[in-house]
């Protein structure tokens, strides 16, 4: 016999799956919008999705107790409604509270300036939330009388909801934040339009249903709010490992986000018609036992994350995604079967299912509030992911057979006590960290930091597993060094200097031989600021105890401090990385601006080999926005560039500069290369084409960057050739420095040798090797106290120095001749320190290892010689 209502409880069911869609991308972009606030990706996405499913449960318990005799669907529709057109209002109400929070920053430290941003946006968040739970009661009223219609409609708003999850990864990169939440609420209006028709035309007589509040226990409403509670720590839990594991970009929540949902809508479509008892133990037990195998896998799966190579970032995302599902879509699977069992164990099923998810999404707000403030930086992230499990199995013996689930639960405690931390990093990242040594360990809510020594006694920086940050071998030490010599070099007589990022505190080491300098660097990671202290003071020279160091956040330093600098130093980063990319902004190059004094320079370091052609320009443009009078330096692979508040005073401020030092510090501010090699970088003002520039709410580069990894375009030598057809002549690169006729010489030698070792380098990645050869020879015997050439140069020789032996090359002849192009060359002052050791010239030996131990004050060979 033909129901009625099931035209009805279809169009019901269409309408609820795209709220459901328009839900996930509403939490995703508001997610996105707190990581932009905070400045810290975690924070924004715990606030985020506290506030949301806080809403959510106050929602559908306010709901399921409404008793007015009003069309559900025509109450649902424009619930819909009113909460895109708060969407609609939003941006325009973040700008104006932005401007109003910037004002009180200044009075307010970090923590209470976290807390603060938090409770607002949290009240901000809730009320949206709220009415979207409040539709779900409604909606199930509106479906009652179908069979299993708790299940259905959970399971497809959750199916809309994986989809909305992704929608965003679309949006953001084309349209921006702004427009992106537009469209989201164009749906929802959409949405909230067709529930109103259907109600006038297909909807049937209003249903009160009796106000039995007993229906539902109270033990059972707190047992399923404890399993939410579990459910949101795993998904905090897994956002951080799987995101520092694999999906180490922008992508990473809105990924993690589909697999969890997806696993949750399945799971409540599949058990609608499963009643047995049998499956309130098989429940808690896959989702725990899964899990656990889980964190046993996390070596391998790490292991698998670094060595294989993708060719596009839609094969990694899908690679990744699936990798990810393998390891939590039967414990989501678990999760997503448990609200509609539940619920047909009551004489109401719509009713109960409506308690029961308000209490579960009140305990999931609690469990993701508790996972990224409290756990995560207690007990880490396996630690934190263990207790969701523990949780959830105590919640679970209410319904449970008690006794074989104790007797399992016991089991798998025992299997999750050897993974309730991280395994060493060589494990980890077996390709990039063969053979190296944990030294340091530090989580807390905002990252993971890693100082790790490899075979060699040199050491590394690592934060959450990604890409290395920073390192101790000799060369990197120069390249962080020259990072801070620059900007300091261009200001006459800089008087303090503030560093955006401590890292290894080397680049600020680079700063110690200016004169009179009040150093202050601002760092938002403590575990960096201890790992400076502690595991590279060596190298970084004790920077650290000269220096004030401030645990903040960049972003609200600069709009709290009242400075101003002199000189403002932007460190190194990988932009591609998820919440970096805001650190190249026109609004951060802005906040800088504001802080510099008079006649101050800000610098901005970029690393050529991180961007593409696209990428790079964007950040240009975005830079020149800010700083109309902006240059570019290059140092190596890195480009400086440079933003006068004024304009750049050029040769006379270096020279002024270098005039009020004594020769010790003169040598060590120029890094002993002098300042014709430094004004030799010069690169002048490029032409960049007008286009987008990286807003914080239209973001750029952190979508473009990731794709164009993967699909090889982040090529060095496009990026050089690119470089070199954009620099001035020589005659426009000495008006544009204000270089002295006297001095045109030095400028001119030291110009040359900067440009011939760029096509150098660029025929050398082209496998030109006879011209890497040709060109660099030419670039030293025009600069030979350029570091790069001649250390560039040094490498040359040493790697034909077998060569050269089996020839009849003396060898002490041979190293002493690379030490005399690079006084300073590792190998060769190795090589001469065993040389002579082993002819028995001690003395000569002596020297030799006392040069590296001050080129290379780590290395393990030097340091196991001192032990002896």
């Amino acid at each position: 016999m033909f129901d009625k209502r099931r035209p009805l409880f279809a169009v019901v069911a269409a309408l609820y799956t795209l709220s459901g869609l328009s839900s996930l991308a509403y939490e995703v972009l508001w997610a996105r919008m707190l990581s932009q606030q905070f400045g810290v990706s975690i924070f924004g996405v715990v606030i985020t999705v506290a506030a949301f499913m806080a809403g959510l449960g106050a929602g559908s318990l306010f709901g399921e107790r409404w008793r007015a005799r009003t069309s559900p669907l025509l109450v649902f529709g424009f619930l819909e409604a009113g909460v895109a057109v708060y969407a609609l209002c939003l941006p325009w109400l973040l700008r104006h509270l932005e401007h109003g929070l910037a004002g009180v920053s200044a009075h307010v430290g970090l923590e209470a300036w976290y807390g603060l941003q938090g409770v607002v946006m949290l009240l901000m968040l809730f009320m949206p939330a709220c009415a979207l739970g409040f539709g779900f009661p409604v909606v199930l009223r509106a479906g009652k009388g179908m069979a299993g219609s708790v299940a259905y409609l959970y399971g497809l708003n959750t199916v809309g909801a994986c989809i909305g999850a992704l929608l965003p990864l679309a949006l953001l990169p084309n349209i921006g934040w702004a427009m992106s939440v537009e469209c989201v609420a164009i749906l929802g209006l959409v949405v909230g339009a067709a529930a109103v028709i259907t109600a006038k035309f297909l909807d049937a007589p209003v249903d009160v249903p009796p106000d039995d509040r007993r229906s539902v226990p109270s033990r059972d409403l707190i047992a399923y709010a404890g399993i939410g509670a579990a459910a949101l720590m795993l998904e905090i839990g897994w956002t951080r490992l799987y995101g520092m594991l694999m999906l180490r970009t922008e992508y990473v929540l809105a990924v993690i986000l589909a697999v969890f949902l997806a696993g949750m809508a399945l799971g409540s479509l599949c058990v609608r018609r499963h009643r047995s008892p049998a499956w309130w133990t098989i429940l808690p037990v896959l989702a725990a036992g899964w899990t656990v195998l889980g964190l046993w896998a996390v070596p391998w799966l790490s292991e698998w994350a670094d060595t294989l190579q993708f060719q596009s970032l839609t094969a990694a995302l899908v690679s990744q995604g699936a990798m990810i599902a393998l390891f939590t879509l039967p414990v989501t699977w678990a999760f997503g079967a448990w609200l509609p069992m539940l619920s047909a164990r009551y004489s109401d099923p719509a009713s109960a299912g409506a308690r029961l998810y308000g209490a579960n999404a009140l305990g999931s707000a609690v469990g993701a509030a508790a996972a990224g403030f409290v756990l995560i930086p207690s007990v880490g992230t396996q630690g934190t992911i263990l207790i969701a499990v523990l949780l959830m199995f105590v919640c679970s013996l209410l319904w449970a057979q008690r006794m074989r689930l104790g007797a399992i639960g016991a089991f798998l405690l025992l299997a999750a006590i050897p993974v309730r931390s991280l395994p060493q990093v060589r494990v980890l990242l077996p390709a990039t960290q063969a053979g190296a040594e944990d030294l340091f360990f530090r989580e807390d809510a905002i990252s993971i930091t890693h100082v790790a020594e490899g075979k060699d006694g040199q050491r590394v920086l690592l934060a959450d597993l990604q890409r290395m940050d920073a390192s101790t071998e000799p060369s990197a030490v120069a390249s962080q060094q020259n990072q801070a010599r620059l900007p300091l070099l261009l200001h006459p007589a800089p008087r303090n200097v503030l560093f955006l990022g401590v890292g290894t505190g080397i680049t600020a080491a680079g700063s110690l031989p200016f004169p009179g300098l009040e150093r202050t660097a601002v760092e938002i990671s403590q575990g960096a600021i201890d790992a400076a202290h502690g595991w590279f003071g060596e190298v970084n020279q004790g920077v650290m105890n000269k220096m004030h160091v401030v645990h903040d956040d960049v972003r609200h330093y600069l709009q709290s401090t009242p400075g101003p600098y002199d000189v403002i130093v932007g460190d190194l980063f990988h932009p591609d990385l998820v919440g970096r990319s805001n650190l190249l902004s026109v609004q951060e190059f802005a906040r800088a601006s504001e802080r510099l004094a008079p006649g101050g320079i800000f610098v901005q370091w970029l690393a050529l080999n991180q961007f593409d052609m696209e990428s790079l320009t964007i950040v240009l443009r975005s830079f020149h926005q800010v700083f109309p009078n902006m240059c570019l330096f290059v140092d190596g692979f890195r480009l400086a560039l440079v933003g006068p508040q004024d304009r750049l005073q050029g040769t006379a401020a270096v020279l002024a500069n270098l005039q009020r030092m004594e020769q010790r510090e003169r040598d060590g501010a120029t890094g002993h290369e002098g300042p014709w090699t430094w004004l030799g970088k010069y690169w002048g003002s490029v032409a960049v084409p007008k286009g987008a520039v990286q807003d914080e709410w239209a973001p750029q580069i952190e979508f473009n960057l990731p794709g164009a990894r993967y699909r090889g375009e982040l090529d060095v030598v496009t990026l050089l050739d690119w470089l070199l057809a954009q620099r001035p002549s020589l005659e426009e690169a000495e008006t544009a420095l204000h270089v002295a006729a006297a001095d045109r010489e030095p400028f001119e030698r030291a110009y040359a040798a900067t440009d011939l070792a760029m096509r150098a380098w660029s025929a050398g990645i082209r496998g030109d090797e006879a011209k890497l050869q040709q060109l660099l020879r030419m670039a030293y015997e025009a600069n030979p106290r350029d570091y790069w050439i001649a250390a560039a140069l040094a490498d040359r020789m040493m790697s034909t120095l077998p060569m050269a032996l089996k020839h009849g090359l003396d060898e002490r002849q041979a190293l002493q001749t690379i030490l005399r192009i690079y006084p300073d060359y590792p190998d060769a002052l190795r090589a001469l320190w065993h040389l002579e050791g082993g002819a028995g010239n001690a003395a000569a030996a002596a020297d030799y290892r006392a040069r590296l131990a001050a080129v290379s004050p780590l290395d393990k060979e030097i340091r196991e010689r001192a032990l002896h």
